[in-house]
């Protein structure tokens, strides 16, 4: 075999991917990662823990019970998760509104997943109160709906001239007497739109809709979210039930 043939040979040979020959010992370095490419996936862990943070702050929230309107069904240092997102809403003429000529336009509100319901435990934000050094949160339970004529007296809760039932067996809750407080509810009393009636279970020791002046509803823009879950302390941990209805007219 002479010296051109060898040649070609090993020409071939680098052509179907045989490694050329290296030196024996020589091994690849290994990389080490900058400081500033580890600093940035730091940075980026932490950007994304805080995005799932504020985004679940703003589906899920928790609360802490603080006061007895809601005794026995809810207690002073309960924990619970409230749902934010069941009531979320808007109103499809806003962007109209903005036109000219358009700003007396009514409001189109629509619920993507569901309005609240009678019976429903809403966490809310109170109506200011002369004593109230910041703004509060209550725990109520959701009794009037819009459209609907509520009042109070003989020790209980009509809705639309017939009384409320307010005892169920299908996770149903205790309330004493009702006392209308002097207040609006008092007399017949019909549910602006948009709006909701709320009571405390513990209707004596409760500042609600029967003591809030002039305009015992609540804006349905002030509802924070749903009491959906019990969590602390652990005998209490559970679905917060709801409860269900005789019909109403």
């Amino acid at each position: 075999m002479n010296h051109q043939t060898m040649q070609a040979q090993a020409e071939d040979s680098q052509r179907i991917g045989e490694r050329p020959w290296e030196p024996y010992g020589e091994e690849e370095e290994e990389t080490v990662p900058s400081v500033s490419t580890t600093a940035r996936e730091l940075i980026e862990t932490v950007l994304f823990i805080l995005l799932v943070f504020f985004i679940m702050r703003g589906v899920i929230q928790n609360f802490r019970v603080d006061g007895a309107s809601m005794e026995p069904n809810f207690k002073t240092d309960q924990y619970i998760f409230v749902n934010k997102i069941i009531f979320f809403h808007f109103d499809t003429n806003a962007p109209m509104r903005l036109l000219p000529g358009n700003s007396e336009l009514p409001q189109n509100v629509i619920y993507p997943f569901r309005m609240p319901k009678r019976g429903d435990v809403i966490v809310l934000e109170a109506p200011k109160q002369d004593f109230d050094t910041e703004a509060v949160d209550y725990i109520k339970r959701v009794i009037g709906l819009p459209g609907e004529t509520i009042q109070v007296k003989d020790g209980k809760v009509y809705i639309n001239g017939t009384p409320l039932k307010e005892s169920q067996q299908d996770g149903g809750y205790l309330v004493e007497s009702t006392d209308c407080l002097g207040g609006r509810l008092c007399e017949p009393y019909v549910v602006p739109e948009n709006s909701v009636v709320v009571m405390g279970d513990h209707r004596s020791n409760s500042s609600d809709s029967r003591s809030w002046g002039a305009e015992p509803g609540l804006p349905l823009d002030r509802i924070v979210g749903k009491a959906w879950v019990s969590y602390w302390p652990r005998d209490l941990w559970g679905v917060i039930p709801n409860p269900t209805y005789a019909q109403t007219p």
